[in-house]
């Protein structure tokens, strides 16, 4: 009996079973490595610890030539563009590359392009400073020499590049799941790039063609959302822009620090990163940390880093004029 193609429903379930589970291994991952490396380097080493977690997952599993906990709870199996054998091992190394390590060097490039763009001469001599050698490091430098070949007025011109790429692969990424419900193929866009397709080996379902149906008029409202969103985005650029220059302004505020004499006190330290607190943010149960610290630590526990109270992010209090 010829193996059917799975349809949206089988992969989408598949998908979000992998998805439990590397979310379970990231913050399994995560709770050992604060434990045991303390949260400052926790919290520089984080989206390495995610990235090595993904990689783990994959290479256990797709690059070891077995099937996914979210492909064998549904029951669908890996096959190459002719359907009759399973990808070779070039193409599974190029899904999990694509998948897994491209998101995050595209993450990378970026904060560090936009690092450049918006900072100063100051702000480029400290993270200068770093220590050892690092794929962040490597991709500053590149982004320093590129920038350095530009001048100011080229420079303020680009600062909006980032942003548009960012809403760029988000849009995209909208674009090609509303293909896929369409065309019931290439949930990913690793797989798309892989020419990695599914067979579902349960046997024909009853019900795929109303499925399949369903999912290809939801593709439709999909692409209609999709226009409706991108006009918004082309009317909210200009404002998007205007509300990041302030913020940076805000961001770059300093300190004061006043003539020294041996009566000065030292300058209040964060608990996160161990240095003179900048840009000082009062959590609701009253402890201060620098902004940046907090806020990325509230992308993976929204809790008070001292005392554990939980707390949503927008309720962190950004103090301005506080010294």
């Amino acid at each position: 009996m010829p193996l059917a193609p799975a349809n949206q429903a089988q992969l989408i379930r598949s998908s979000q079973k992998d998805e439990f589970y590397r979310s379970f291994l990231r913050n399994s991952a995560n709770e050992a490595c604060q434990s045991v490396a303390g949260s400052k380097h926790w919290l520089d080493w984080r989206r390495e610890v995610e990235l090595l977690s993904d990689l783990a997952y994959y290479g256990l599993t797709t690059l070891s030539g077995y099937q996914t906990l979210g492909e064998e709870y549904v029951g669908v199996v890996q096959v190459d563009p002719s359907r009759r054998q399973i990808p070779s091992r070039a193409r599974r190394c190029l899904f999990v590359l694509c998948h897994a390590f491209v998101p995050y060097l595209l993450e990378k490039a970026l904060v560090c392009l936009e690092n450049e763009l918006e900072g100063g001469p100051e702000t480029r001599r400290r993270q200068a400073t770093s220590e050892a050698w690092s794929l962040e490091r490597w991709l500053r430098g590149a982004a320093q020499r590129a920038v350095g070949l530009l001048t100011e007025q080229q420079r303020k011109a680009c600062q909006p590049a980032v942003f548009v790429i960012q809403q760029s692969v988000a849009l995209l990424h909208r674009l090609h799941v509303a293909l896929f419900y369409v065309s019931s193929s290439f949930y990913h866009m690793s797989k798309r790039a892989a020419g990695i397709s599914y067979l579902c080996v349960t046997g024909p379902n009853a019900d795929d063609s109303s499925i399949r149906s369903s999912y290809r008029l939801l593709g439709c409202v999909s692409f209609l959302q999709l226009l409706v969103t991108l006009s918004l985005q082309l009317n909210n650029l200009r404002q998007r822009q205007r509300a990041r220059q302030e913020w940076q302004l805000y961001r770059s505020l300093s300190p004061r620090h006043p003539a020294s004499s041996a009566s000065t006190p030292q300058p209040a330290r964060c608990i996160l990163c161990l240095e003179a607190r900048r840009n000082s943010t009062c959590t609701p149960c009253g402890h201060l940390f620098c902004w940046e610290c907090i806020a990325e630590w509230c992308n993976t526990k929204a809790e008070c880093p001292l005392c554990r109270e939980k707390f949503l992010p927008h309720r962190l209090v950004f103090l301005r004029n506080y010294s």
